[in-house]
């Protein structure tokens, strides 16, 4: 950075002997120099090196800047950029409350033999019968952690002062912030659950059948070696098997696939005008819509995309994948508690304020109604 030092008439550039609480405009020391020689004074007002508006000075708790004047600074907040999905892909549980340490739920199998002479056929009887074929339940009960999120939003009063004066409140940008971990974590769990508490969310749980796509005419699994036709089989073979795996009880209406891929099939088109995405047509002639006469609803989740499917800090997966399922809280839901907010908490000129709340593990209560293809990218 360029030496400054102030306007002092008739002394060398060198000396440094010029008044220190002197508070006019500062000068280059060459001009400085000059000026000494010539016996001229120098009256400018502006500073003569590059760092006329950010500088080490910046406050980055409370925003102050040093601003130019002839600059324009936008206070708008611009956040870091996160996609945040969940809240779209599943319903919550809702009867969980604070205090509850586990969420818990019940599977149920029954079974029930024909006649005694016929195990396996329909229960018939007859009018003198003194025997009754009878019904067996068997039930398992599903546990699971119900943890506790905790994060604070703490703050000195003189930089709560300051951040006022500045018209950017920190105590709001902190909030802001704490909202936004709050959802990020929420988006993971929801999806992928933790490794570090040995939990998964909607997309790696092992009762969801995962297969790899069967390969097209090229051999490769990859949408990007397949015709649209191929792709479409993919989609209608994953809808099947949760189908048959219900019982032909339940179609799957939601698919969520990889960004790439995802974006493959919404811009590659199939015909020769050009109108017709490999999106449309799937959307358009799947099992779903033959089936039951509804659109099948198709989403990107990054999720699903082999740099983040096995998690932050995880070891990329070797294929992109996509799931198909219903979303329906009698199938799938995820337990929550929302945040609640202490009163603000004094400890000499901190000001702390602790929100908290809990989380759960991803609730498949029917895993059969679901399946999940890898390979396709």
């Amino acid at each position: 950075m360029t030496q400054h030092v102030r306007d002092w008439k008739g002394a060398t550039a060198l000396s440094g002997r010029f008044p220190r609480n002197d508070r006019r405009p500062l000068f280059d020391i060459s001009e400085l120099r000059k000026a000494g020689e010539a016996g001229e004074r120098l009256y400018h007002a502006y500073l003569r090196d590059g760092f006329v508006t950010f500088d080490q000075a910046t406050r980055d708790a409370a925003g102050a800047f040093l601003i130019g004047e002839l600059e324009r600074l936008d206070p708008k907040l611009h956040e870091p950029l996160v996609s945040i999905t969940w809240a779209r892909d599943i319903d919550l549980r809702t009867d969980v409350q604070m205090g509850d340490e586990f969420s818990s739920f019940t599977q149920s199998q029954f079974g029930a033999v024909g006649t005694p002479n016929s195990a396996n056929g329909i229960s018939w009887a007859s009018a003198n019968t003194t025997t009754i074929a009878n019904t067996t339940i068997d039930i398992d009960k599903i546990v699971n952690p119900l943890d506790l999120w905790a994060q604070e939003v703490s703050y000195t009063i003189p930089e709560l002062r300051s951040a006022e004066q500045l018209g950017r409140p920190i105590d709001a940008q902190k909030l802001m912030a704490l909202n936004k971990k709050h959802q990020m974590d929420c988006d993971q769990l929801v999806y992928i659950g933790d490794s570090n508490k040995g939990t998964t969310g909607l997309l790696n749980n092992s009762s969801v059948s995962s297969v790899l796509v069967a390969p097209g005419a090229s051999g490769s699994t990859l949408w990007s070696q397949k015709v649209p036709e191929e792709i479409l089989a993919d989609f209608n073979s994953m809808l099947t098997s949760a189908w048959a795996a219900s019982g032909y009880a339940v179609v799957p209406s939601q698919v969520r696939i990889a960004p790439v891929p995802f974006g493959y099939i919404s811009t590659e088109v199939v015909s020769t005008a050009g109108n017709r995405t490999i999106l449309n047509f799937i959307t358009e002639e799947n099992i779903l819509k033959a089936e039951q006469g509804i659109n099948l609803d198709i989403k990107s989740v990054k999720w699903l995309a082999k740099a983040n499917i096995n998690g932050p800090g995880g070891s990329a997966a070797t294929y992109d994948a996509m799931i198909a399922y219903t979303r329906n809280q009698d199938f799938v839901r995820w337990p929550m508690v929302p945040l609640v907010a202490m009163a603000a908490q004094f400890q000499g000129i901190w000001v702390k304020v602790p929100y908290y709340g809990r989380m759960g593990v991803v609730e498949w209560v029917y895993p059969e109604t679901a399946a999940i293809r890898t390979g396709i990218n």
